[in-house]
């Protein structure tokens, strides 16, 4: 078919052909008929068609037509200009097949073919094309026209609605999605969330979340503006996307909230090594504007159906635990359990009583020796804090630390600590030289030098006898401020050591200026450093080489057992630190040893290293058979546990041991004295995030429900019995 794509005028004003005149023509007729009274008909038909063809140059719309079969019999040339035609090329073309297709545009776009088919009128169908400009999209309209009784075709118009699709493309996105990260908002992730666990719980499917919190953001607001604090939460957005992958399952709920969604996913191992990975990735150094920070992140998690069946019950219980994962420190993660709304009462109620915990009396130091590995000698202790609550008894630091910091509290403890170390270590006899914690909220008091001159002039101490333990937090910002800090300790004459070097926030570049005296290798490298295959090894001989090229000092803490020790002596760590020399001890046995002359301590403990084993007194179920018995385990592995409650069990039964909350585990009793039992576990338990263990998978309460309605001798696991025993 050979027509013009465009409205080409003859000497006298009308159209160039049939086929235009079918479309433009037509309607210039009419228009001419009904006002012949006032002109000629041929001169409005002329002018209807010039202000057409004006409306189409001008690019505020378009123009086509088709014949009975759909195809092609006008189109506006700009608009076929667009698609990279000419009107001429385009001519003969199914209309249809100018849009993008239907699978890609969904159920709108489906529309087009069906309305052609039924010879229906559309106005302003939503339709897309792809361009050299990227996608296009048109408001098309169009009504069937007839010959007589005949379909003859159609003919239409059509706007450019690009800028509108895209205006509400991007109100909705702002709707959706946190401008600051583009990761989904807090409204996107709960209808997320919501329809996920909708859908899931009618097919009995689990769903972890994951909520997070960063440490220590404030500070970076605080001393590098908010600026710099937007971008690194960008590129903690960026780290997050790395280890999740999905986009859409990775939210941020405000400030420095983040929100995953975990579908299928309920083995707490694999929920424990992402969370590990998280609280490593984000805890790395950040490069914002110039400057170098350090934060960290906690990570409270929650399964669905175990911890709660709707987003409101989820979210709550996840919060709770990211809640006790602060509270215990910090740069951790904490699984939800039902006692943890005890928990949050009770750090309520220690907050109110560390308040008046050092003017009752209850705080005291103990001081737990540093040795010279060459030759076993004492060479220096350090001061850790303990509360002796009048109810509750001993309370550990790790658990009022972090209550102290976010109450307020720590710097008034901070200062006691320092003054009472002092006055303690004056008494000591000889030149032991004494370590004190300084927390980064400390460190960040410009009074810091001032208070710590104060105090070794007050109590008489030599300044090279104290040595003040800082870590690497305190390099948040690395700033001018941080520098001069150290400058105004050396000044003073005091040491300076590295605490907890190797956690996470290493970096070799502070050491370059940073005046330390003393590297402390964390003890998480000393625990894994004796396992076959294990290369903690080889990078605590890497610190001790850097130190030594520093000459700086080095201590191994937290040396329990012989073989780690034997390791960390082979590696030429100077000083060691832990239960194989000695623990904990009070001024006065310090006073007692310097009167002796030298402390020379013999190491001693296990030979080796073994899984930690948690002293507890736990009343638990065992189940073998149709029998439930109530024991009490004494101490806690990951492999086994120590149980006592059943008299005579042959060794090689069976029981399940119930944790509770659905965790169930397969216990073998591998050694069995009267009424005490060594089991062993078919599979090992998992870190609970906190210090403690749990079992990988719970059972399902879909299942325990099922089991309920089952016949009884079906509801209770059976295992091959020899013997019925006696419970004690």
């Amino acid at each position: 078919m050979d027509m013009p794509s465009r409205i080409d005028f003859g000497e006298e004003g009308t159209a160039a052909s049939d086929g235009q005149r079918g479309f433009l023509g037509k309607l210039g007729s009419r228009i001419g008929r009904s006002r012949g009274d006032v002109a000629a008909p041929g001169l409005h038909t002329r002018e209807a068609l010039l202000l057409l063809q004006n409306y189409e140059e001008s690019g505020r719309g378009w123009f086509w037509s088709t014949d009975a079969d759909g195809r092609l019999t006008y189109i506006t040339d700009a608009v076929a200009g667009l698609m990279g035609k000419t009107g001429g090329d385009l001519l003969g073309t199914p209309f249809v097949d100018l849009f993008t297709p239907a699978d890609s545009q969904g159920e709108r776009q489906r529309t087009l073919p069906f309305l052609l088919t039924r010879q229906s009128k559309f106005d302003e169908l939503p339709l897309s094309t792809v361009d050299a400009e990227g996608e296009r999209w048109w408001a098309v309209s169009g009504r069937p026209y007839f010959e007589g009784d005949r379909f003859a075709g159609y003919r239409g118009s059509g706007t450019d609605i690009t800028e509108q699709r895209r205006s509400a493309e991007d109100a909705s996105r702002l709707a959706l999605y946190d401008s600051l990260t583009g990761l989904a908002n807090r409204f996107h992730i709960s209808r997320r969330l919501d329809s996920t666990l909708a859908a899931f719980a009618q097919q009995q499917r689990s769903c972890a979340i994951m909520l997070l919190d960063l440490d220590r953001f404030k500070q970076v607001n605080d001393t590098l503006g908010h600026p710099a604090g937007d971008a690194l939460l960008r590129q903690v957005a960026e780290r997050l996307l790395k280890i999740v992958g999905d986009k859409e399952m990775v939210s941020r709920l405000g400030g420095d909230e983040f929100q995953i969604i975990l579908p299928d996913v309920e083995d707490r191992g694999k929920l424990g090594d992402m969370a590990a990975d998280i609280i490593a990735s984000l805890s790395q150094p950040y490069s914002v504007e110039g400057s170098r920070c350090i934060i960290g992140a906690s990570v409270g998690v929650a399964i669905a159906p175990y911890d709660g069946l709707t987003s409101e019950d989820l979210v709550r219980n996840a919060d709770l635990a990211l809640y006790a994962a602060k509270g215990g420190g910090r740069g951790r993660f904490r699984f939800y359990s039902s006692d943890l709304h005890q928990a949050a009462e009770d750090r309520r109620a220690l907050e109110e009583d560390l308040r008046d915990a050092l003017t009752r009396g209850q705080m005291q130091l103990s001081y737990q020796p540093v040795v010279e590995a060459r030759t076993n000698m004492v060479t220096g202790v350090e001061a850790l804090i303990r509360w002796n609550h009048p109810e509750r008894g001993a309370i550990s630091p790790a658990l009022f630390i972090p209550i102290a910091e976010e109450a307020n509290l720590i710097w008034t403890l901070g200062e006691w600590v320092l003054r009472k170390a002092c006055e303690d270590a004056v008494r000591w006899p000889g030149e032991l030289r004494v370590a004190v914690n300084v927390s980064p909220i400390q460190f960040a008091n410009p009074d810091l030098p001032k208070i710590i001159a104060n105090t070794l002039a007050s109590t008489g101490l030599r300044p090279g006898r104290l040595e003040l333990e800082i870590t690497e937090g305190v390099f948040l910002a690395d700033s001018a401020e941080t520098e001069r800090m150290f400058k105004a300790l050396k000044g003073l004459g005091v040491r300076l050591a590295l605490d907890d070097f190797g956690t996470g926030y290493s970096s070799l570049g502070y050491l370059q200026t940073a005046p330390f005296d003393k590297i402390k290798i964390d003890q998480s490298f000393v625990h894994g450093a004796t396992v076959d295959g294990s290369r903690n090894g080889a990078i605590i001989a890497a610190i001790v080489a850097l130190a030594e090229a520093l000459e700086m000092e080095t201590t191994a803490e937290g040396i329990e057992s012989l073989d780690q020790l034997e390791l960390i002596s082979k590696l030429n760590v100077s000083h060691v630190q832990g239960y194989v020399y000695s623990a904990p001890v009070t001024s006065d046995e310090l006073v007692e040893h310097g009167e002796a002359g030298s402390w020379i301590i013999k190491p001693s403990g296990p030979a080796r290293q073994r899984n930690d084993r948690f002293q507890m007194f736990r009343r638990v179920g065992a189940i073998h058979g149709n029998h439930r018995y109530h024991v009490v385990i004494r101490n806690l592995s990951a492999t086994g546990a120590f149980i006592e409650g059943i008299l005579d069990v042959p060794v090689g039964t069976q029981f399940v041991i119930d944790f509770g909350e659905g965790q169930l585990v397969t216990a073998t009793v591998r050694r069995s004295t009267r009424h005490q039992q060594g089991v062993q576990f078919e599979q090992s338990l998992v870190s609970d995030g906190n210090g403690g263990l749990c079992t990988r998978h719970r059972v399902s309460p879909y299942l325990i429900a099922a089991a309920t309605q089952a016949p009884r001798d079906l509801a209770v696991p059976a295992f091959n019995t020899t013997s019925d025993w006696e419970a004690v």
